[in-house]
């Protein structure tokens, strides 16, 4: 598989979970019934994406990419569409994870 294509997988897989856990955060303990669907449906594509990358890339490059996305994406759409609030230790914390995912993808030969 191209590496490309191979991002793809990764770069959607990551879109869907942070659909899933944003939709999460609104079903109210899952008795919200659309949001839950979303939740469900947008962690079973999320996994199903994901399987792709994990056939070419290492399972800790791949999870520690898509996690870090998600967790930096989540936060970001959260903060800017919910309010929800951001301290500078979060901030910093943050862009932390960000860095690390840059790190793994720019210098890491595992991922080439």
């Amino acid at each position: 598989m191209p590496l490309s294509l191979t991002y793809s997988f990764l770069i959607a897989a990551v879109a869907a979970e942070v659909i899933a856990t944003l939709s999460l955060a609104r079903s109210e303990s899952f008795s919200r019934l659309y949001p839950s669907l979303v939740t469900i449906i947008g962690y079973g594509i999320a996994f199903y994406l994901l399987s792709y990358p994990l056939r070419v890339m290492p399972a800790g490059v791949v999870y520690a990419i898509w996690s870090g996305l998600g967790i930096v994406l989540i936060a970001l759409i959260s903060w800017l569409w919910f309010g929800e609030k951001l301290d500078l230790p979060a901030i910093a914390g943050l862009s932390l994870i960000l860095a690390g995912v840059l790190v793994v993808n720019l210098f890491s030969k595992v991922v080439h």
